[in-house]
């Protein structure tokens, strides 16, 4: 028995019912500084403090992101719609718009972000259309800001929802 796969509607759909925080993913590229919103983020461990994101190849930070050794996540805050909207677009220099300092190993950490952790990648593996970056996490802090978060193409307050316990 064959079952069909489901169709790309179907999958857009189901995926916008998965509630994600909203991040951005930036490095340097030498001189120059890239990133793009990423919301395929996760925590793979906490001893040793592993992460892994997920970037479409055909994205234009992309071959950056896979030619250097580190990277920052930069995990955005309710007051950084600007900066979200920045780096979903294809601005030339998006940085330009933004207030960023580099962090310990180079990488550009995005100030007003409720967390920033910079990493150095330690696997790249390709899965389909996408490549799955493996992270050691070098450095991270966390602020009092409350994070963004994103759910059928909409943004959040995420100290706004609902407890349901």
């Amino acid at each position: 028995m064959t079952v069909a796969s489901p169709d790309l509607d179907t999958m857009k759909q189901v995926n916008r019912k998965f509630v994600t925080g909203v991040t951005v993913v930036t490095a340097m590229d030498e001189e120059t500084p890239r990133g793009l919103a990423v919301n395929a983020f996760a925590s793979i461990s906490l001893d040793p403090p592993t992460v892994m994101i997920c970037v479409q190849r055909t994205s234009s930070t992309h071959d950056c992101l896979y030619t250097t050794d580190h990277l920052a996540i930069n995990i955005l805050s309710v007051d950084q719609l600007d900066v979200v909207n920045v780096f979903a677009g294809k601005s030339p220099d998006k940085f330009a718009q933004v207030d960023w300092v580099p962090g310990p190993h180079g990488s550009p950490l995005i100030e007003r972000s409720s967390a920033q952790m910079e990493v150095e990648i330690r696997e790249r593996l390709q899965a389909s259309t996408h490549t799955v970056f493996i992270c050691r996490v070098l450095h991270a802090t966390a602020s009092e800001r409350a994070a963004m978060v994103y759910s059928s193409g909409q943004f959040f307050d995420g100290s706004a929802l609902p407890s349901l316990g």
